[in-house]
């Protein structure tokens, strides 16, 4: 406990992982004199987040009273209250009752025998007196972390004087343990000892992507991303489980084997399993057995002999270790850590045990085949038959990451002279992990094939394993190839699969296009000769992938060549397939109805079979379809969720930032389209990979012309024509950054360029019959014909792309040519107004281009401005600022927090914030609450 003057700004600690929300919602309450009460279960992070707040809003109170309570000492009567006061109370004594001081001071020092029951009300207003002369000298805060270790005494105190605090400027910020109940009995109990209006804030588990990033923000990094999602699944999105199980990877020289569970340090062990004394060492083996089984049953457990299952189950659950659900008959543990813990405590003869007896209990041959090879010991030709079966069977299901599983166990059993060998069951499992995304996995197992095969099938397979895996960081695997030819020899077949790689490398790290257009050429007649459909379809596919994008004549051709029987359903919907070729011709031939329900049935197949990499891509092309289609907010909400899957499995991040980028341009946030776009920038040249350094340039340059940054949008977008004149790219639907690159150059006083550059553009997209790009262009000419000083021209070619794209379906692009024409309205009245801007915007739910509508003048001059804003006529003296200044100035009016505006308007919260800022030195005020003072006084005139 201490106290703190008042310090200028305000400190911000090392940023938590995952707790961004969290902490706004926390701050918000804070900053407008509210309490905050931050729980959830053991190790969630609540007391990191309680310690960030503290650090940022301690600078604001004139006194800070702290205390943290422990388990050991929460029998100890006033322990928590003399934490808190017992530095202070002396300082305000003087102001006190004899009887209040008497009673306090007994309380603190622990002379006397003061007690609730013979000095309840005494003490109780003693404590509220302190607080109140504490809040006469200034803002109070008060911090209390595990709250659940208060002594009663201190609890019952502080909980009568925070229900009675009222208008006073004390704050408080606690902290406390509640179960996986968010609105249990506990919680109401914590909260009774708060000010009634205490924003409770649960802190929830981490996602996969937040808990790599504190792993390696520990130093943890190194680990595979196999293994993180392990430690993820395993810990719960808990940060301290993960980090302590990520600590003990970490130290463990020899990973886990393919079924083995992960090492569960002694610490988590003891804090998991110290209820586990209560049970019969029979109910102990029930719970292992459970623990062993995928999905575990009471049925299942009665099969794999456990007679008192039930009775077992129901004592468990009385302990706190396992979760009953009354309408399922799943037996599910309270954490997956217990259920890890009880696995990695038991012998191994305990846990053979009992994998042997669910081999025969379990009823699907998958989960009997991986609990057999678990109960066995040693090398079986039979076990390895039979999991090569079960594998084949997940891989079937669209569970290749089970069929990698299984795989591994098939070759752990194989015996080195066996035919197949190991080297084949591994080959197998490092392809289905690479379908299910795990490329760190996948690699690993190709380079334990390269270092044990001779066969060159065996080989060249493995090779491709290890350039799949790199991704776009071709550069990182250039040796392969070289060394894939030499293994292939002669033979078409694996030639074939190194020069539909050599297509790839010649796209991605040369950035030649026209080389690549060659090498899947060469690739799909050499696998024609030997036979092999699956390669010539993928080898077709990126023929006509490259040919559309080159804008080649024969692009049409060589797609209805990929298109013909026989087919390979896997090949056909793989996102380097026909049917992605496919798509990616109908989105640029401005076919977006085809486009979208091709993109459909493509992602539904992708994740029927479980095939992650292509579900990342194809998310991303539903995405862009939206886009297109002018649905801004269901876009961005796809090209999300390509991000958080790309993050998740490493696959395609710098694809999905670079898209993601051009959502939030669209319908999110500007600031954090700009720095998505960078990421993907950063990302593409140091994998130096060039096609998608120019769609990174071009969403870069996207992300500064709605930003109001039409210089930076120049030198973005020069560099993507530049960088696409060396691709060999032609056809300019590719990119679509030709009209923001001439808008942007008109904005700079550069409209002869613009001129030059639309007229290039115009002759390409007129020989490809791309309707949309030309009418983009007559918008963008339009704006530099305006620029010379033909208007009325510039608005008829604004009027017939707005009309154009409006019959094409491109709503985002027929709202900015009517947001152009808007612009021409002061130099030719009755071109088209803001309002009409602002609800085709509104209509797409673009929120970045409506805030740039709302904020023109909206009505012609004299109109008063609380009808302009249409905010309340007690608001009239913010009629000099801007629509959404006005907009936000007026929901402050009301009463509504940061978050709250922020909602209401479609903005982000740092958005409001920067606002707001605005608004302050527009009305040269400081704060918030002089709006509502400068309203007030209006309102009263």
């Amino acid at each position: 406990m201490g106290r703190e003057s008042e310090k200028p700004g305000r400190a911000r600690p090392t940023p938590l992982v995952g707790r961004e929300d969290l902490l706004a919602g926390a701050r918000d309450q804070l900053d407008r004199g509210g309490s905050v009460l931050v729980h959830g279960p053991a190790g969630i992070g609540k007391s990191a987040v309680l310690r960030a707040l503290a650090a940022e809003h301690a600078a604001t109170a004139h006194t800070v009273l702290r205390c943290s309570a422990t388990e050991s000492e929460s029998h100890l009567p006033f322990l928590a209250l003399a934490d808190l006061l017992g530095l202070v109370a002396a300082d305000v004594a003087d102001r006190l009752p004899a009887a209040q001081r008497t009673a306090l001071e007994s309380a603190l020092t622990g002379r006397g025998e003061s007690t609730l029951e013979r000095d309840g009300l005494a003490l109780r207003l003693a404590v509220l007196s302190t607080l109140r002369a504490l809040a006469a000298r200034g803002p109070v805060l008060i911090v209390a972390d595990d709250l659940q270790w208060l002594d009663p005494a201190s609890t019952e105190l502080l909980g009568f004087a925070a229900r009675r605090l009222g208008d006073m400027p004390i704050r408080m910020l606690c902290a406390a343990r509640t179960g996986s109940d968010p609105r249990g009995p506990e919680h109401d109990r914590f909260l009774r000892a708060t000010p009634p209006d205490t924003l409770a804030v649960r802190v929830g588990p981490l996602s996969r992507a937040q808990t790599a990033e504190l792993l390696a923000r520990r130093g943890f990094g190194a680990l595979p991303r196999s293994t993180v999602r392990d430690i993820h699944r395993t810990s719960g999105g808990n940060p301290l489980f993960a980090l302590e199980l990520g600590r003990a990877l970490a130290e463990n020289p020899v990973p886990p084997g393919p079924g083995e569970p992960l090492p569960v340090p002694t610490s988590l062990r003891a804090l998991v399993l110290n209820r586990l004394e209560a049970l019969s060492a029979e109910a102990r083996r029930t719970l292992l057995v459970a623990s062993a089984g995928a999905r575990p049953t009471t049925a299942l457990l009665h099969a794999a002999g456990r007679e008192n299952a039930e009775a077992e189950i129901a004592r468990a659950a009385a302990l706190g270790l396992l979760v009953t659900d009354r309408d399922s008959p799943g037996v599910r543990f309270a954490h997956p850590l217990i259920s890890a813990a009880l696995y990695a405590e038991a012998d191994p003869e305990e846990r053979r045990s009992a994998h042997a007896a669910l081999s025969t209990a379990a009823s699907d041959p998958i989960e009997r085949a991986r609990h057999l090879a678990l109960a066995t010991e040693g090398t079986d030709p039979r076990v390895a038959e039979r999991l090569g079966e079960a594998a084949a069977a997940a891989r079937e299901r669209g569970a290749p990451s089970v069929a990698a599983g299984l795989g591994l166990l098939a070759a752990r059993h194989t015996p080195p002279d066996a035919e197949p060998g190991p080297s084949v069951w591994r080959l197998q499992a490092a392809e289905d992990a690479l379908i299910a995304g795990e490329t760190d996995l996948a690699r690993d197992l190709a380079r334990q094939v390269l270092a044990d095969a001779s066969a060159p099938a065996e080989r060249v397979r493995a090779w491709m394993v290890v350039i799949e895996s790199a991704g776009h960081a071709l550069g990182e695997v250039d040796a392969a190839y070289p060394q894939a030819l030499a293994d292939a020899g002669e033979d078409p077949r694996l030639l074939a699969l190194v020069h539909y790689q050599l297509a790839w490398r010649a796209t991605i790290y040369e950035g030649d296009f026209a080389e690549a257009r060659q090498e899947a050429a060469r690739a799909a007649s050499l696998a024609e000769r030997a036979g092999d459909r699956r390669t010539e379809l993928m080898a077709l596919a990126f023929q006509a992938q490259a040919e559309t994008l080159m804008g080649h004549p024969d692009a049409p051709a060589t797609i209805k060549r990929a298109m013909r029987e026989p087919q390979d359903p896997r090949v056909a919907c793989d996102h380097n397939g026909v049917g992605a070729a496919r798509f990616r011709w109908l989105i640029m031939s401005d076919r977006l109805a085809e486009a979208r329900t091709t993109i459909s049935a493509l992602l539904r197949e992708v994740r029927r079979r479980g095939m992650v990499e292509s579900e990342v891509h194809f998310l991303r092309g539903l995405a862009e379809t939206e886009l297109r289609a002018g649905h801004c907010a269901r876009a961005l909400d796809l090209a999300r969720e390509s991000l958080r899957l790309a993050r998740d499995t490493g696959i395609g991040q710098a694809a999905a930032a670079m898209f993601t980028s051009l959502a939030e341009a669209a319908g999110g946030d500007v600031e954090r389209a700009g720095a998505l776009a960078r990421e993907a920038v950063s990302r593409a040249e140091d994998h130096g990979d060039q096609v998608y350094l120019s769609r990174a340039l071009g969403a870069l340059g996207h992300a500064q012309l709605v930003a109001g940054d039409a210089a930076g949008a120049v030198r973005s977008l020069r560099r993507v024509r530049d960088l696409e004149e060396q691709l060999g790219v032609t056809d300019p639907a590719r990119g679509r950054w030709h009209g923001d690159l001439a808008e942007a150059l008109v904005r700079v006083g550069e409209p002869a360029e613009a001129q030059r550059l639309v007229d290039v553009t115009r002759v390409r997209a007129s020989a490809l019959g791309r309707e949309s790009v030309l009418a983009v262009l007559d918008r963008a000419e339009a704006l530099a014909r305006a620029a010379r000083g033909d208007v009325d021209g510039a608005v008829r070619q604004l009027s017939s792309a707005r009309d154009r794209l409006g019959r094409l379906g491109y709503g985002l692009e027929e709202a900015r040519a009517v947001y152009a024409l808007a612009g021409l309205r002061g130099r030719r009245p009755g071109a088209a107004s803001y309002e009409e801007a602002a609800r085709l915007f509104r209509r797409c739910r673009a929120v970045p281009w409506l805030r740039q509508a709302e904020a023109q003048p909206v009505a012609e001059p004299g109109t008063p401005t609380a009808v302009r804003a249409g905010v309340s006529p007690g608001a009239e003296a913010l009629g000099g600022l801007a629509a959404t200044e006005r907009q936000v100035a007026a929901l402050v009016m009301e009463g509504a927090t940061n978050r709250e505006i922020a909602a209401r308007l479609f903005i982000s919260v740092k958005t409001v914030e920067a606002t707001l800022t605005r608004v302050y030195r527009k009305l040269g005020i400081r704060s918030r609450v002089d709006i509502v003072r400068l309203a007030a006084a209006r309102r009263a005139e």
